[in-house]
């Protein structure tokens, strides 16, 4: 199924060149990953070109999941040399392209291994079929953000942040607000990316340089990978 799915991004590819024969593939360095669909290559040029990885949509970072998502991607390719084929250009300025490393379609992998959607939306070409029969037998298996049957697509989540629920930064929400079972309020967790470790209102720690990410619930926030702050946390 995967040689047949690539088969079908190289025609589609040819295509696409064909009809606009400025657009060609390039390698680049990679030297950040913003989340499981989002990174940044330095060109041969040395110029840093922000990709979208064309036809998914992976969760974002205040979701469920977002956090493992964003790793998977930095195990594929942080660091490593990749090859893009761009598609077009999106409403930020970004390269929505397939990414490739070492022979093998990146975008793909991800809905494979059950780290992101297909993004019906824009996933049109004839090998998104394929890639729809991946992502349902990840979901089948209950492997990676499937392990949750609840699991929200990510355009819908945005699309209920945007509508009185967000923090007014688009596309990448980072804050999340859900009441605590039984406390009669709201309160956000603030988790850091980097330990894992997550705090409320009164840690110490609660606004440190690298708690941005944010949490609706004890629950939100275990469920992401997180662990509570044994000193000042508690269920």
């Amino acid at each position: 199924m995967r040689k047949l799915s690539f088969l079908y991004l190289l025609l589609s590819l040819i295509i696409s060149t064909s009809a606009h024969a400025s657009t060609s593939s390039f390698t680049g360095q990679t030297i950040d990953v913003a989340d499981g669909d989002m990174i940044t290559v330095l060109n041969q040029n040395n110029e840093r070109i922000k990709i979208r990885l064309a036809g998914i949509d992976t969760p974002e970072g205040s979701q469920v999941y977002g956090n493992q998502a964003t790793q998977f991607t930095v195990s594929k390719v942080s660091g490593k040399r990749v090859r893009i084929f761009p598609e077009t250009t999106d409403r930020y300025g970004r390269t929505v392209a397939m990414v490739l490393i070492n022979g093998e379609n990146l975008n793909e992998q991800i809905v494979a291994s059950g780290n992101g959607w297909v993004y019906r939306k824009y996933c049109t070409a004839d090998y998104c079929n394929d890639w729809l029969k991946l992502e349902k037998a990840a979901r089948d298996a209950r492997i990676g953000l499937w392990t949750d049957r609840n699991s929200q697509p990510p355009w819908e989540w945005r699309a209920e942040h945007r509508n009185g629920k967000s923090n007014g930064s688009g596309d990448n929400v980072s804050v999340v607000t859900a009441a605590v079972a039984g406390a009669g309020s709201s309160t956000t967790y603030h988790g850091n990316r980097r330990s894992h470790v997550f705090h409320g209102p009164s840690c110490r720690d609660y606004n440190c340089k690298n708690c941005t990410v944010r949490l609706g619930s004890y629950q939100d926030a275990v469920g992401a990978g997180y662990r509570a702050h044994r000193e000042c946390v508690k269920e």
